[in-house]
C-alpha cells in the first residue's frame, strides 16, 4: 500500500511539476495537455497507458481531439503518493516527446 505524500513532499511536487494544479476538494493533481492533433494525443496516451499499466498505477483521464486531461491521485493512499510523482515524471517526458 502506498503512503500519502507529506505536506513538504506535496509542496515539492507542485514546485517541481509546472502546470500541475491542486484539485479542489481532493488530494489530487491535474494538468491539461494539448497536442497538434488527435494522432499525437492518442500516441501520448498510449505511451502513458503502457507505463501506467506496468506500474499498476492508472491515471484518471479524458481525451477530446488534441486535448488530454489527466488527474493523478492514489486511491488506496487517500491522495497523492510517490506513485503519482513517478507517473507525473513519465507523463512530462512523454508529452515533451510527442
Amino acid at each position: 500500500m502506498s503512503e500519502k505524500l507529506s505536506k513538504e513532499a506535496r509542496i515539492r511536487f507542485f514546485a517541481d511539476h509546472p502546470g500541475w494544479i491542486a484539485v479542489e476538494g481532493r488530494d489530487a493533481a491535474a494538468k491539461i495537455f494539448k497536442f497538434n492533433d488527435f494522432n499525437a494525443a492518442f500516441g501520448f496516451m498510449t505511451r502513458v497507458a503502457i507505463a501506467a499499466d506496468k506500474a499498476d498505477h492508472h491515471p484518471e483521464w479524458s481525451n477530446v481531439y488534441n486535448r488530454v486531461d489527466i488527474t493523478l491521485t492514489t486511491h488506496d493512499a487517500g491522495g497523492l503518493s510517490e506513485q503519482d510523482v513517478a507517473l507525473a515524471d513519465f507523463i512530462e517526458k512523454a508529452a515533451n516527446n510527442a
